[in-house]
């Protein structure tokens, strides 16, 4: 067995931590004047613009949900759609975030692509698709997030990693020989947004910040500029 790691002493950690450079690229201009009227366009152009300029993993984000005690809670998850209904990510019902949007239906979405010096916000209220469309996007997936949901349990206490093993080993599998099996608890959930915010890093901190807000009153957006 692999000896664990030495603690890093303190003052090494903020020697590392500060000699690290941001955005040391040349960044693209961002002129909001030129944004469309609505959020989810400018977002399928960013997505693009990442995915050419080799941002790792751009379809990954943060999703933050209200806690069982009221305060915030954060993870890292998969993006798997964003259309004209929202943003839509998947999870199992029973897991910690599932049981968290169900008691409270709303949570932030947070994009950053350091390849750009871009990030972007997204709030709204979350619902959760019917079970169909749930497994048709799973489905739709690879054999290893087939796999994965079909191991469940996501949030409980684990025994021991070689519990995890059996179950996996198991699951991978029943995901090979049934590629239409049900997980029934696995669930799509889409975020409608109220609000969306795109922001362009500049190297002299001038940094470009376009929130959209949408009006409930007739659902149109309203675009306004933030100070950074």
């Amino acid at each position: 067995m692999k000896p664990p790691a030495e603690a890093v002493p303190q003052e090494t950690f903020r020697t590392l931590l500060r000699s690290q450079k941001v955005w040391d690229i040349e960044l693209p201009a961002f002129d909001p004047a030129h944004a469309p009227a609505a959020p989810l366009p400018l977002f399928h152009t960013w997505f693009a613009e990442a995915v050419a300029s080799g941002q790792p993993e751009p379809h990954t984000m943060g999703l933050a949900t209200v806690a069982e005690d009221g305060g915030p809670d954060v993870r890292t998850v998969m993006l798997h759609d964003a259309d004209d209904h929202g943003w839509h990510f998947a999870s199992h019902t029973s897991s910690r975030k599932g049981r968290q949007l169900a008691a409270r239906p709303e949570a932030a979405l947070h994009f950053y692509w350091a390849a750009q010096g871009r990030q972007i916000r997204v709030r709204g209220r979350v619902s959760a698709a019917p079970h169909a469309e749930s497994l048709a996007d799973l489905h739709a997936r690879s054999t290893g997030a087939l796999a994965a949901a079909l191991v469940g349990h996501q949030s409980e206490v684990l025994g021991s990693t070689e519990e995890l093993a059996r179950s996996s080993a198991a699951a991978w599998e029943r995901a090979q020989a049934e590629p239409d099996a049900d997980s029934p608890t696995w669930t799509l959930y889409v975020l409608d947004p109220l609000e969306a915010e795109f922001f362009q890093g500049d190297e002299r901190r001038r940094h470009v910040r376009l929130r959209y807000r949408r009006e409930e009153a007739d659902e149109t957006w309203v675009k306004e500029l933030l100070w950074p």
